[in-house]
């Protein structure tokens, strides 16, 4: 049978085919029996890497591909020698010496001599990847277009952009920045194949002439290729943080509107240094035409929704994004057990401005006093304009109680009543405020808004310019000079407060491992007041939890800081109040400092006293659970003050345990305080918990501590609590 197959190859050569047959763009040969190939011409051989054609001749699948492929192969063959059926049109997947995978068109034939035996077969093949790439891409092109049409959420569009474009390619990695509404930064968009440190890096990042090739490219409206982001200027101030991922070359194109605005750039990496193809730009043009439809089409969408929902003269939400948001804002206060207050405000004779100054004018007050209130609320209250010159403000409590809503209702009003300025006149304008609050005055949005409607009302009956509770009950504080009570509240949210951190050192080698977060208040008249003077009053009125939310967040974003200027991470230490530790909502609070500063939540410890988890010990197990879930640390502080319970070493999940300072200063004279530093370190020691020793002041302590195997320390002795400033120059002095 083989001898059979020889003599068509000699036929072919006697033929004169041989020189039409190499020409052929499209894959020829003959094998025998056993798989082996007789006759294979040209575009066959080089496939394999073979200069000659003729060198493939007696070479078996086997000897050229992977044992699993050349099986494959093997088995369809047998059966259509044995069975005498072709095979046509089967679509192949062969791997190419390159590493590539080639998409063929293949049709195998049993070979028949002059008896009618099968003594081998012919395969055609037809190099179609192109061809499926090309089916492929514009299946990926209506799949995006259904899902713009089906309206879906803007990053999972995008991703499936880019996921398609990287399938168009080999070795590249495709990024989508969004302009923000500022035209001032890009933000992430998609990117669903670079790494995410990476792109967390570039989020935010402010567009300039010089700033990458994405910054640059949003900056001027036009393609940037960079062949090299080693050597190209435009990549100067971020070379070193791109090496960290290999990247050398990278070509950003903006998205833009039909007007050529910008809404962001569309940006592909690859780890080789050269310039996109031709076939590559293309598919680049492609991309930021459809994500410019997607980008537009949301923002179409928002706008609409904007309109929907809010006032067009001020800007504020209207009545029908009050019914939207106010029943979940009542039944969250319900679940977390915290206060809602409505407060509706009506300016007075309002009607005698649009007469006497014009409706123009009237305008203007409208939109100064929509402007003013909005500035007077946090980001979780809200300020609507039910229509006229009627408003509502809704303020959302922190806490079960807020003794300060009045005071922020009085400043409301105080922030109202100001003059307006209408060309060259100035408006005087004043309010009357009805105030409900839930849940004692009302249980649905409904009961409330009539409560406070009719509390506004006897406002305007008692003389106008007033507040009224819906009892008819004034407050009697609203008079009162500002407390300290209100200091504090103001310090937390007027920037007053800043952090001091001090180091944690390992006992043995002197080497900073961490830093504890300790709390300060920049008094406007008074100066720098120490924590001593003003945490116990935060803990006896509730501001405690907002205060301690303000520190966890700073700590988290100044570590974050110090992690982007390239220094080595350490554990940043911050204390955990009781009643911080009691909020309802304290987990879901640390979780998201930890995401909205970016910080990897191994580098985050909480401390906690033992008098915090002692009081309820089932919660608070599964309050730490949940926090441990995060990926955090957690220590047991002040140890061996007073009262220490071993049970709280062994049911709670800590990792560290720090030795309270007053027993740590009578260390090494007291012999009594040695034993029970000695046990304690001991103790920690089995239970597999680390050792930080508080207050270390003198090198006699220092050298107990070492002689007792503690493991790290903190006090004078290494260094005062400093500013984020000299921390870095501590650490860049240590070479961290």
């Amino acid at each position: 049978m083989a001898a059979t197959a020889h003599h068509l190859s000699e036929g072919i050569e006697n033929l004169r085919l041989k020189a039409i047959v190499h020409e052929l763009p499209d894959f020829l040969y003959v094998k025998d029996r056993d798989g082996r190939f007789v006759f294979a011409n040209a575009v066959m051989a080089r496939s394999h890497g073979l200069e000659n054609a003729a060198e493939i001749a007696g070479k078996r699948d086997f000897d050229l591909f992977d044992f699993e492929t050349a099986r494959r192969y093997f088995d369809v063959e047998q059966e259509i020698m044995s069975g005498g059926e072709p095979r046509i049109d089967m679509e192949e997947l062969v791997p190419q010496p390159d590493g590539g995978i080639m998409c063929r068109l293949t049709s195998k034939i049993p070979l028949r001599n002059d008896r009618g035996e099968v003594v081998g077969l012919i395969g055609v093949s037809r190099d179609i990847t192109e061809r499926k790439r090309q089916e492929e891409l514009y299946r990926g092109q209506a799949n995006l277009l259904e899902m713009i049409a089906r309206n879906e959420p803007l990053p999972m569009i995008l991703e499936a952009l880019v996921l398609m474009i990287e399938r168009q390619m080999t070795g590249i990695s495709g990024s989508v920045l969004l302009l923000d509404s500022e035209g001032t930064r890009l933000y992430h968009g998609a990117a669903p194949n670079l790494p995410g440190a990476y792109s967390r890096m570039i989020d935010g990042v402010a567009i300039g002439p010089k700033v990458g090739s994405c910054g640059t490219a949003a900056w001027r409206g036009e393609t940037i290729i960079v062949e090299d982001v080693m050597a190209d200027p435009l990549w100067e101030d971020f070379r070193a943080m791109v090496s960290q991922f290999g990247f050398r070359s990278c070509w950003s194109t903006p998205i833009c509107t039909s007007q050529k605005n910008v809404l962001g750039t569309f940006a592909l990496y690859s780890k080789e240094t050269r310039r996109p193809t031709e076939h590559e730009m293309k598919l680049v043009a492609l991309a930021t035409h459809i994500a410019g439809i997607a980008i537009e089409r949301k923002r179409v969408d928002d706008r609409i929704h904007f309109m929907a929902h809010h006032d067009d003269l001020t800007g504020l939400p209207n009545r029908a994004f009050l019914k939207e948001r106010m029943a979940k804002i009542l039944d969250q206060a319900r679940r977390n057990n915290r206060k809602v207050t409505v407060a509706y405000i009506d300016l007075d004779n309002f009607k005698e401005i649009n007469d006497t100054s014009g409706h123009a004018a009237g305008d203007e007050v409208l939109k100064e006093t929509a402007a003013r209130m909005a500035n007077c609320v946090r980001a979780s209250d809200m300020v609507v304009r039910l229509g006229g010159d009627e408003f509502l403000v809704v303020l959302v409590h922190q806490s079960g109680h807020d003794a300060g809503i009045m005071r922020r209702l009085r400043d409301l009003q105080k922030a109202i009543s100001k003059p307006v300025r209408s060309g060259v006149t100035e408006i005087a304008v004043t309010s009357s405020i009805g105030i409900a609050a839930f849940p004692w005055d009302g249980a649905t949005p409904e009961e409330l808004l009539a409560n406070a409607d009719r509390a506004m009302y006897r406002a305007k009956q008692l003389g106008r310019n007033t507040l009224q509770y819906h009892d008819g009950v004034v407050s009697s504080s609203v008079d009162l000079p500002l407390s300290e009570q209100e200091e504090l509240r103001q310090a937390i949210v007027a920037n007053q407060l800043f952090l001091l951190y001090q180091p944690q050192v390992d006992v043995a080698t002197g080497r900073i491992t961490g830093l504890e977060a300790l709390v300060r208040w920049n008094h406007p008249t008074k100066g720098v007041i120490p924590p001593v003077n003003f945490i116990p009053l935060a803990e006896e009125t509730g501001l405690i939890v907002p205060l301690g939310l303000w520190v966890l967040n700073e700590a988290c974003r100044q570590a974050r800081a110090w992690q982007d200027m390239g220094l080595t991470p350490l554990t940043i230490a911050v204390n955990v109040s009781p009643k911080q530790f009691a909020d309802p909502d304290f987990a879901s609070h640390v979780a998201e400092a930890i995401d909205s500063h970016r910080l990897d939540a191994r580098w985050l410890e909480l401390e906690v006293t033992e008098s915090v988890i002692m009081h309820d010990a089932a919660r608070a197990l599964a309050i730490m659970l949940s926090l441990r879930a995060l990926g955090l640390r957690l220590s047991i502080d002040d140890f061996g003050s007073g009262y220490s319970s071993l049970a709280a070493l062994k049911t709670f999940p800590f990792d560290r345990l720090k030795m309270d300072r007053s027993l740590v200063e009578a260390l090494p004279a007291d012999k009594t305080a040695v034993a029970i530093a000695s046990a304690v370190i001991s103790l920690a020691q089995t239970l597999k918990l680390s050792v930080l020793a508080e207050g270390v002041e003198t090198d006699a302590q220092l050298e107990f501590l070492r002689h007792a195997r503690c493991e790290e320390a903190q006090g004078y002795r290494f260094s005062r609590p400093v500013a984020p400033e000299e921390i870095v120059v501590m650490l860049l002095a240590r070479g961290a």
